[in-house]
């Protein structure tokens, strides 16, 4: 049984995640980090002028933190929920993403020109066209198949690099660890769930998907949970 959790990293949506990895309490949890991002997540601080990651990648970072502040968290929480709470219950933990780093020096030297400073300007642009976080996730999840085709004309390389590409490199991770564990969840984020849930159809049918709309929802994760839940758990606090 795979369950994917599709998250979004500037939201206080630790809780659900941990609840339902430590519900399911699966044999593996896999998220979606490389070790050196784990590092920098569970860091106190990030040193920004002493940082040698490609410039958008500092810029996104730096958006990211933004975002998270104002939504009263910490970018990643999520998957530092998962990891802890997977090491709590004994499950294997394993970091399925690429090298992000190296991901975003590829994408910046592959992106042309022309791409390259539209991507620049709606970076800049966004400081000043401030729409709220929750209300694009809300758009995206009501018409997910025709946002990433506005993206893909728009950005066609970020869209591979980022998105096809990783997806591809993380299926692979998650078909080698089925070969291990049973039970896994995998928390992802809600972008990628679409694509890895159908390079995984081959390999099990039996795929339970989480998407991020459900976490930030009240109503909805009140459904989950009474379908989750089973009894007290020993690491209630």
């Amino acid at each position: 049984m795979i369950t994917l959790v599709g998250t979004g990293h500037v939201f206080k949506i630790a809780e659900q995640v941990k609840f339902i990895v430590r519900n399911i309490w699966p044999d593996a949890v896999l998220v979606e980090l490389d070790a050196s991002r784990y590092g920098a997540i569970t860091a106190d601080a990030v040193n920004e002028e002493n940082n040698n990651s490609p410039w958008a990648y500092r810029k996104m970072a730096k958006y990211q933190r933004r975002m998270a502040e104002e939504y009263d968290s910490q970018v990643g929480s999520e998957f530092i929920a998962a990891v802890e709470t997977g090491r709590t219950l004994g499950a294997a933990v394993e970091f399925i993403d690429k090298d992000a780093g190296l991901t975003m020096t590829e994408l910046w030297n592959e992106m042309p020109f022309r791409e390259r400073m539209r991507f620049t300007l709606s970076l800049f642009g966004d400081r000043f066209r401030r729409r709220k976080a929750d209300i694009l996730i809300q758009e995206f999840a009501e018409n997910e198949e025709e946002y990433f085709g506005e993206m893909r004309k728009k950005y066609p390389t970020l869209v591979r690099k980022l998105i096809d590409e990783r997806n591809a490199y993380m299926s692979e991770r998650i078909k080698e660890a089925l070969k291990r564990h049973e039970s896994i969840v995998v928390v992802i984020g809600d972008g990628h769930v679409e694509g890895i849930a159908r390079s995984l159809e081959e390999e099990t049918d039996s795929i339970r998907k989480i998407r991020l709309k459900t976490l930030m929802d009240k109503e909805s994760m009140d459904s989950l949970r009474a379908e989750l839940w089973s009894g007290p758990s020993e690491l209630d606090e």
